[in-house]
């Protein structure tokens, strides 16, 4: 079939009514106290919002095709994202074919080599990425699994993140990833009652559920150590991200240290292949956790994963919905999956990107069979509030 050209790229920032997925509302329990980098000073230790962990916001990119077809993607980016979007990275967009999702991947990422390579850069560049891959299912009325391969499981399995793994356990996930509350600066007595919270929810859970600790960043190699060694006969399944997420030596140091004693993973906060190059190859965790809205959109996640499967790794990407989903049922080194707890408490499974999308699959006793709709298969959620604060003319 004959491939339509892309018209227009268009960069959107969500604002007012709730309807920015990342901006949670004061007292949810993703903004009250987590162990992160900033834990060290008391001014911005209680919350993650204190430190300006929202003050990007949402970033949808949509792209239109000549024929009016469109597809769109979700990152985070917000107003400086829509302006690399928009007055930089459009250039490479508009006028391709809709099938040109390699080349112009290329163009976006080494056109911007100069100032990009990571961070912001790459989550525009994995929003737009996202888009085309929607745009093209919708072309060809497929969803993007099938546009990757096909599936290689007929559903996904699913641990659950956040507070009350208790809770996800009689929800049917197999296993649930509590967030490390206490910081080196709590001392030994913060370090004490992670290990009595732990212990308290292997009580509740049972022995066979999954335990894992999200400590984003917040740790030293020492501390995550003892932390770890603390841990072990509780059946505490790994430790996330516990290190600077460019400390690659420190992760091959760690990792070195715990061998036998409980795994150790990262790579939410890496992105594109070389980055996820040094992980592999230096030995620095045993699986990895790529954000397909942050690593370099699914393109890049592809040869991510080509990489990790030739080295025996698997790849458990971060959270993302669908965006995920339509990937790990592709592949066979991604035997499970992440599924955020987005309500408040816990206590409920909702959607992940709610209110932004519409259509979003929920899991089901801890399993999903991704849908066979056209594209990611959602549909944004109009009933918002959009700007597009970088807006050009005739387009």
């Amino acid at each position: 079939m004959s491939m339509p050209r892309i018209k227009h790229l268009r960069a959107l920032t969500v604002k007012g009514g709730g309807g920015d997925y990342h901006d949670q509302a004061e007292g949810h329990w993703i903004d009250t106290r987590i162990a992160t980098p900033m834990s060290r000073w008391p001014a911005y230790r209680e919350t993650r919002r204190s430190f300006g962990l929202n003050v990007l916001g949402t970033l949808v990119i949509e792209v239109e095709a000549e024929d009016g077809t469109t597809g769109f993607g979700v990152t985070t980016g917000g107003e400086i994202g829509a302006w690399i979007a928009e007055t930089h990275l459009a250039r490479f967009v508009e006028g391709a074919s809709v099938e040109d999702i390699t080349t112009i991947w290329d163009q976006m990422f080494n056109g911007s080599l100069f100032y990009g390579r990571r961070g912001i850069v790459l989550n525009v560049i994995s929003g737009i990425d996202l888009a085309l891959w929607d745009l093209l299912g919708q072309v060809r009325q497929e969803p993007v699994w099938h546009l990757l391969g096909g599936k290689v499981r007929d559903e996904l399995i699913f641990y659950a993140t956040g507070p009350r793994p208790d809770l996800a356990r009689e929800m049917g996930f197999i296993g649930g990833k509590m967030p490390l509350m206490h910081a080196p600066c709590d001392g030994d007595a913060g370090l004490a009652a992670t290990i009595a919270d732990l212990a308290a929810m292997r009580d509740k859970v049972g022995p066979d559920f999954w335990l894992a600790l999200d400590c984003w960043m917040s740790l030293d190699v020492d501390y995550a150590e003892r932390l770890a060694r603390a841990a072990a006969d509780l059946g505490l399944k790994w430790i996330e991200e516990p290190l600077p997420p460019d400390d690659y030596w420190a992760y091959a140091d760690l990792r070195q240290r715990l061998a036998g004693t409980t795994w150790l993973t990262t790579g939410e906060h890496e992105s594109t292949r070389w980055g996820f190059r040094h992980l592999i190859e230096m030995g620095c965790c045993n699986f990895i956790q790529p954000d397909v809205g942050w690593c370099g959109g699914l393109t890049e996640l592809v040869r991510i994963a080509d990489m990790a499967d030739a080295a025996a790794t698997m790849v458990i990407p971060h959270g993302s919905s669908v965006y995920s989903y339509h990937f790990v049922t592709t592949r066979e080194n991604s035997p499970f999956a992440e599924f955020l707890m987005m309500s408040p408490r816990a206590d409920r499974i909702v959607p992940m990107f709610d209110p932004l999308l519409l259509g979003e699959p929920l899991p089901i006793n801890g399993r999903l069979k991704v849908p066979d709709t056209p594209g990611f298969g959602v549909t944004l959620n109009r009933a918002n509030t959009y700007n597009r604060p970088h807006a050009r003319n005739g387009t």
